[in-house]
């Protein structure tokens, strides 16, 4: 199986960009937002057609992370059916959600399209990225530091 990263990189050199927004158009995966109350966002496919459904009340920041983070179940993992695996199995989707956020973390903070003024504070409060994952993944080589050093 390709590497996150791997994919990534093919990605960004394909279609000249790190929004999910342009690749899921690119990869004709649709976009929905929608009010789904406590729920940020979750990927779908009906009918051979893929989804990303997007909490209509979430931030601007928040909805580009929440769509990074979808683009890489909807790449990764489409046939996965968290929600219903959480409810009706002993299943553990944690690899697969730990696999989402490595994605979008690495898509939207890719060296390529990096802004070396954002830090891990505020990358953590804007973008609503899980600050346990980004502190488990990075803790030995920063700690709320520059997101360049990641």
């Amino acid at each position: 199986m390709e590497s996150v990263l791997e994919k990534i990189e093919e990605l960004i050199n394909k279609y000249g960009t790190n929004c999910p927004f342009k690749i899921a158009k690119h990869l004709d995966i649709e976009i929905v937002y929608e009010d789904l109350g406590k729920v940020f966002g979750y990927f779908n496919q009906f009918c051979r057609v893929k989804i990303i459904h997007i909490n209509e009340k979430a931030t601007d920041y928040q909805k580009m992370f929440i769509c990074a983070h979808e683009l890489g179940h909807a790449i990764f993992h489409p046939d996965a059916n968290t929600p219903f695996l959480k409810r009706n199995t002993l299943f553990s989707t944690d690899r697969i959600e730990v696999e989402a956020n490595l994605f979008a973390v690495h898509l939207l903070f890719s060296e390529h399209f990096f802004n070396d003024q954002l830090s891990l504070r505020d990358a953590v409060e804007l973008y609503g990225i899980p600050e346990e994952f980004i502190l488990k993944q990075f803790e030995r080589r920063i700690i709320y530091g520059n997101l360049s050093q990641i």
